[in-house]
């Protein structure tokens, strides 16, 4: 179907051409250049970790970093299970057993209070080899409590900040003091290379190596030479200019979010049975996505009425992810919790969030969804 609003189309900032046609203009095109150098120094700098990948995708950079962490068949890797499944697919890659622990209510992050219990309540054998945090829709964890859990527990932590790019907790950048952290730049992120990625560490060894992997393994030498596999894994320069060109006006980007966030709420919060996602006092969250959850026995109406009416007004809005736990792959998966992200998902829906929505648009979607509250 067609809409006439989009949940979060790209939304270019002028000067991204530019540096495309800089790359044209120098013959760098693929796979790597210039731009690529720069675009991985921009979001060291930005992020404050030391040393960056730019590669081919978020999911390329978890499974690199599930390779870097050494996990191997058998080993356990546990995350959230409110995530998408190329946080997930990755763990599989490897041969890892995924567990899933269940959210927080108030912002639908992991529950680290949960996770240090079934820490401390699992046998050593069955304890993760890896565990991986999701900065959901771009509501960050808080990073001292996790890096001491880490640090406490011996296990790697790996910070899946894809939709997270801008967002901070206090004055940290998601994902900062993580073991790894990756970053998404799909073409439906508040900043894009039209399909991107990163992987970024403190451990210049580390990232050394993953280029090293992403680029097929090959080790030096006249001819192509292999003492182990790799990837095909490597942000091209032109998609690196896109980015180059983007990070220029990543803070716009998180302003407009956040204002269309401010104007939602507004707008809907005083509806019966309406909830937005909260956001921690520390916390200043990108808000990648506006999402908000109806109880259908206080509002009168559910999440699907309003997505369809969303739809037959040619809006485009989509329900909060499908738990993993929930998925027909993962039905054989451990679970730790209870019933937060299973609710969730039966109530929650994400509002178009496109940082080049006008207040018109803004109130046109709020309309639909008041109206048809109103009927009922």
């Amino acid at each position: 179907m067609s809409f006439d609003i989009l949940l979060s189309p790209p939304h270019m900032g002028g000067g991204e051409f530019s540096k495309i046609k800089d790359a044209f203009d120098s013959n760098w095109i693929a796979p790597t250049g210039p731009m690529v150098d720069a675009f991985e120094a921009g979001l060291a700098a930005l992020t404050g970790i030391g040393h960056v990948a730019a590669l081919s995708s978020g999911s390329a950079a978890l499974h690199l970093a599930f390779r870097l962490a050494g996990v191997r068949p058998g080993d356990k890797v546990w995350m959230p299970s409110m995530t998408f499944i190329g946080g997930v697919a990755p763990a599989l890659y490897q041969g890892a057993r995924p567990v899933f622990l269940d959210s927080r209510d108030r912002d639908m992050l992991i529950d680290l209070d949960l996770l240090s219990e079934a820490l401390r309540g699992t046998l050593p054998s069955d304890r993760p080899k890896v565990v991986v945090t999701t900065d959901l829709y771009g509501h960050v964890i808080d990073p001292v409590a996790m890096r001491a859990l880490a640090d406490e527990h011996g296990f790697f932590w790996i910070s899946d900040a894809a939709e997270a790019v801008g967002s901070k907790y206090g004055m940290v950048h998601a994902g900062k003091g993580a073991d790894f952290a990756i970053f998404s730049f799909n073409g439906n992120k508040i900043i894009t290379t039209s399909g991107g990625g990163a992987l970024a560490s403190d451990n210049a060894e580390l990232i050394a190596r993953a280029r090293y992997l992403a680029t097929q393994a090959r080790d030096p030498a006249p001819h192509y030479e292999h003492t182990t596999y790799g990837y095909n894994y490597r942000l091209s320069n032109l998609c690196a200019a896109i980015g180059v060109g983007q990070l220029e006006i990543l803070a716009d980007r998180v302003a407009a979010r956040r204002r269309i966030a401010d104007r939602y709420r507004v707008g809907l919060e005083s509806l019966p049975g309406f909830r937005f996602t909260g956001e921690y006092t520390m916390m200043h969250a990108n808000r990648w996505l506006t999402t908000i959850r109806v109880d259908p026995a206080l509002a009168g109406v559910g999440r699907e009425d309003l997505r369809l009416a969303l739809e037959a007004a040619r809006i485009e809005s989509r329900p909060l992810w499908k738990p993993m736990h929930m998925q027909p792959v993962f039905a054989k998966c451990r679970f730790i919790g209870g019933k937060i992200a299973e609710t969730a998902f039966a109530t929650g829906l994400c509002l178009p969030s496109g940082s080049a929505m006008t207040d018109d648009q803004v109130d046109r979607v709020c309309d639909v969804i008041r109206n048809r509250v109103r009927a009922g």
